[in-house]
């Protein structure tokens, strides 16, 4: 018996993971002629607006903030919002990342890139990993939200292989959604995963007029607080 198990994991094959060449999104300026007005109702984020959002963890309380900067940031000839995404764990900063948005003029929003800070325990950079741009280095831009989303749309939201692969389905629609802040009608329901994470999904809800209210992962509930 030992001789058989020794034989069968010595023919084991690993599988290599390889690049997705089939996926490329064709981005045109000329697509996006008010690309920094973000008129989706489910990713509509005003200016000068922060969201709060909290969740019980088992490393501690987790506090994030979204904030709509008055800055932009072009990429690919396309002048993107950027939104200021802070994490804290049991009141420490673990991530500080600025993310790249751009509309195009059909109403499908697109994520363009993040420039990411993650940090030691001690306030310290640790590294930039998970970072990418769309057009360098072989990052490709995906959506973050469509603009008519029905349930069964499948789609990339990022690429970047083996460092950005972020994937979405809506799975609901029409659903009523209550958080800290407020009960929510005609809610989407969306299912995120990765190849660089296998088995672990995430849920995520959107209101319109408001945006990302609810984040669920491991089973636990990201929650909207406030807007300020």
């Amino acid at each position: 018996m030992l001789f058989v198990l020794v034989t069968i994991t010595s023919c084991k094959k690993e599988t290599v993971r390889q690049p997705d060449s089939s996926y490329n999104p064709v981005i045109l300026a000329a697509n996006f002629t008010n690309s920094t007005n973000l008129t989706n109702p489910y990713f509509p984020y005003p200016v000068g607006k922060k969201y709060i959002y909290e969740a019980t963890t088992p490393e501690g309380l987790e506090h994030i903030e979204y904030e709509h900067l008055a800055s932009t940031k072009t990429v690919l000839g396309i002048s993107c919002v950027v939104i200021l995404d802070k994490v804290w764990v049991a009141g420490k900063l673990v991530e500080k990342t600025f993310d790249w948005y751009a509309q195009d003029n059909a109403g499908n929003v697109w994520y363009m890139g993040e420039d990411v800070e993650n940090y030691k325990p001690d306030g310290s950079l640790l590294d930039k990993d998970g970072s990418w741009e769309a057009g360098v280095n072989g990052g490709k831009p995906g959506y973050i939200m469509l603009a008519t989303p029905a349930v069964g749309n499948a789609y990339r939201q990022e690429y970047l292989f083996n460092e950005a692969e972020d994937k979405a389905e809506v799975v609901e629609k029409g659903i009523t959604v209550t958080v800290p802040l407020g009960t929510y009608t005609n809610c989407i329901k969306t299912k995120e995963w990765t190849e660089l994470e296998p088995g672990v999904v995430q849920y995520k809800y959107y209101a319109p007029a408001i945006g990302l209210i609810k984040d669920t992962k491991d089973n636990v509930n990201l929650v909207l607080l406030q807007i300020q």
